[in-house]
């Protein structure tokens, strides 16, 4: 049996390939944990929002309603307040679904985590085998 200072190449390079094997598992469990974790947090996210609509679909409807008869008071006719109140809310609404779109990006559910450490792994590696 060789003592630790005197082992041969080939349990050398043995060891290395499992020592690799077993940091290639390890990447894949942090991989899989950040994208369980980033799931998650987009499904609450979903649910936030869409608690949030239903309980601001009323009051939307109440202040639009509330914009429009300002606009007839102020000498609009009918038709025309109700298409501007319309117009200003679709554009409001459009704006927000934009940045809610935006925060669902690619970038923002990468899991970055992993793949830090799979390039800094990768760099080991390759230091290893020199």
């Amino acid at each position: 049996m060789n003592s630790p200072n005197n082992r041969s190449i080939p349990e050398l390079f043995s060891d290395a390939v499992g020592q690799l094997a077993k940091l290639v598992g390890n990447e894949f469990e942090l991989a899989r944990a950040e994208l369980s974790e980033k799931a998650s947090q987009v499904g609450r996210a979903a649910a936030m929002i869409g608690a949030g609509a239903v309980v601001l679909m009323p009051a939307l409807v109440l202040l639009l309603f509330a914009v429009s008869a300002g606009l007839i008071r102020g000498g609009f006719s009918e038709p025309v307040a109700y298409l501007v109140t319309g117009a200003g809310a679709a554009l409001v609404s459009a704006a927000l679904i934009a940045a809610g779109l935006s925060r669902l990006s690619g970038d923002a559910l990468k899991p970055s985590v992993a793949l830090d450490q799979v390039q800094r792994d990768k760099t080991a590696a390759k230091e290893m085998v020199r």
